[in-house]
């Protein structure tokens, strides 16, 4: 089942430095998740100067349960990075340039 996944980082003052502190971590837990084909396709959200301020990930999950167990244990929710977070199913319909099943 895919999904996509808006999440949108906090507004407070050090909004900015906490997520570049958690960014290793990050990129760490989710290398085994591009490896296995969980994540498709993912990315920062940037604001009109070019910082970041949120994610959006297209991900792939047997089942939503499996989506949330990743994002109990996803280093940006645990260390308050991102501070709302939307979760819809997806379909992907096209991915580099071809059209997919």
């Amino acid at each position: 089942m895919q999904f996509l996944v808006l999440a949108h980082d906090g507004t407070d003052k050090d909004a900015k430095a906490r997520r570049l502190a958690v960014r290793p971590a990050h990129f760490a837990g989710i290398q085994p998740m591009v490896e296995c084909g969980e994540l498709r396709a993912a990315g920062a959200i940037l604001d009109d100067a070019g910082d970041m301020i949120g994610s959006v990930i297209l991900a792939e999950f047997p089942t939503r349960a499996d989506l949330d167990a990743w994002l109990a244990r996803e280093p940006y929710v645990t260390e308050k990075v991102w501070h709302t977070v939307e979760v819809r199913p997806f379909r992907l319909a096209v991915l580099d340039g071809r059209i997919t099943p």
